[in-house]
């Protein structure tokens, strides 16, 4: 499946285990995810920012609801069950709006469909309903398909620290 992600939803995904890694969890989960789309400035960063969902604001929900972890991890981080399914369900959407890529404004296309997550539970906590993040990022999405072709896929992806 990372074979389809675009330069920015790759980027996503690196940033996220960063984020994991600056909360010292061991695991990437779909509050990392969120982080890490609030760093981006693309479509999904400016709907969540544009919705004063912002990396500061999501980081405090992240440590109330889950706290820091204990030991910063080293090497590999795995996906949360979770995480997993929002990855899963970014592709499912690309495919059913007829795109043959993830970008990470799939990513939060299907970040703000999850409302019983800790990503969702952040964005709730924020003052944010998951269907106006929903309907916000699908507003910008298709502002830039207008706008422009579709993103080049890079050829090959490798997750790693």
């Amino acid at each position: 499946m990372f074979e389809r992600f675009t330069a920015d939803a790759r980027q996503a995904v690196v940033l996220a285990q960063e984020e994991a890694r600056a909360l010292s969890h061991n695991y990437v989960g779909t509050e990392h995810l969120l982080l890490a789309l609030t760093r981006d400035s693309g479509i999904a960063g400016r709907a969540l920012t544009g919705l004063d969902v912002t990396r500061d604001a999501v980081r405090e929900q992240v440590m109330t609801i889950i706290g820091p972890g204990f030991n910063a991890p080293m090497g590999h981080i795995p996906f949360t069950p979770d995480a997993k399914k929002v990855l899963e369900l970014a592709f499912i959407m690309a495919l059913n709006i007829g795109h043959n890529y993830i970008g990470a404004e799939h990513l939060g296309l299907a970040l703000c469909a999850d409302r019983t997550s800790v990503s969702g539970q952040a964005m709730l906590r924020c003052g944010v309903a998951t269907k106006t993040a929903v309907d916000r990022i699908a507003e910008l999405m298709i502002e830039a398909l207008a706008s422009g072709p579709a993103p080049v896929l890079e050829a090959e992806f490798v997750l790693s620290a």
